[in-house]
């Protein structure tokens, strides 16, 4: 199976006057053509930087301090601001949680898309036109025609994410990272993009990496899963064998905490404790304070290792 992406140790650290924020410290995945990846984890796990990595959008003071990042055999951690913008929006595009990041109040939509496609094609305005029309009837706009014609402010939250998940889809790009994109949108209109989503990807070779912390969005969309704690991946494998039977402490926590399992009348369980600081993270395994597993060897550091055939997970006491 030919690969789009393989990600190997990649480190993206912010260089603050209080210290270093390991934000991405040693991630290692890959994503096959036509597959979908999801991304795990509570907020500040480093989901979102690990995107922004990919993508060569990490600002000051923050920067790719190792690794490498194989797009199709080049590796994007070397090239210049010239060379990703080519593939930027291109060939590799993203799906911000916030759709404004993507949209311009001040230009109406058909303006936006027509040149999002003309940035990148010799095409005429006419066919670029056609091509808008027809990626806001794949996202389920109504009356594509008249909401070309119309700006930002006029689309409700809901709508204007339809937009930006629409520009998005204009090239058929080979890879979508996508950042919670959906955790604004009702549920009916959130199971139609997923829909389409999974389309994409099955009928075009997309390869896709889905960045959430809803895990039963993950359970129907994605292929594979890893799920980050404080900047690393905890464990990794395929979706259903990771959501039936989780390995690592922290996967059983969360699994365990989704309100659909718990029994009518108990009280909601949760993750005991709060996500350490990443300026200060303790001693060995990250998680070793809200683990009901912890001992004393944890205070070494666990290295990610398969422990099952397809499974991997950084843990010295994983639920075997």
């Amino acid at each position: 199976m030919s690969l789009t992406l393989e990600v190997r140790d990649l480190r993206t650290h912010f260089f603050t006057r209080a210290g270093v924020v390991k934000a991405v410290d040693g991630v290692s995945f890959t994503v096959a053509r036509g597959k979908v990846l999801g991304l795990v984890g509570e907020s500040g796990s480093g989901k979102t930087v690990t995107g922004f990595s990919i993508l060569g959008m990490v600002d000051e003071p923050g920067r790719i301090t190792g690794g490498s990042i194989l797009f199709q055999g080049r590796d994007l951690a070397t090239l210049s601001e010239e060379e990703m913008r080519h593939l930027r929006g291109n060939r590799i595009a993203m799906i911000f949680q916030d759709p404004m990041m993507t949209l311009n109040p001040v230009l109406r939509i058909d303006t936006q898309m027509i040149e999002t496609v003309q940035a990148h094609e010799k095409t005429s305005r006419e066919e670029a036109r056609q091509r808008s029309r027809d990626a806001l009837g794949m996202v389920g706009i109504a009356s594509p025609d008249e909401r070309l014609k119309s700006y930002p402010h006029q689309f409700s939250g809901g709508m204007r994410q339809r937009v930006a998940i629409a520009i998005a889809l204009l090239h058929r790009p080979d890879l979508i990272v996508a950042d919670e994109p959906t955790t604004a949108l009702d549920v009916t209109i959130q199971g139609q993009i997923l829909a389409e989503v999974q389309k994409l990807a099955a009928n075009t070779g997309t390869a896709l990496i889905w960045i959430t912390h809803d895990l039963s969005v993950v359970a129907g969309l994605a292929d594979d899963i890893a799920v980050m704690y404080a900047g690393r991946v905890v464990e990794h494998g395929l979706v259903d064998e990771v959501l039936d039977r989780p390995l690592h402490p922290y996967t059983h926590g969360l699994i365990g905490s989704v309100p659909s399992r718990n029994k009518r009348g108990e009280p909601l369980r949760q993750i005991p404790g709060m996500t350490p600081s990443m300026l200060a993270l303790p001693q060995g395994c990250a998680f070793r304070a809200r683990c009901p597993r912890a001992a004393d060897e944890c205070l070494v550091e666990p290295e990610l290792r398969t422990i099952l055939p397809g499974r991997q997970v950084r843990c010295h006491r994983p639920h075997l």
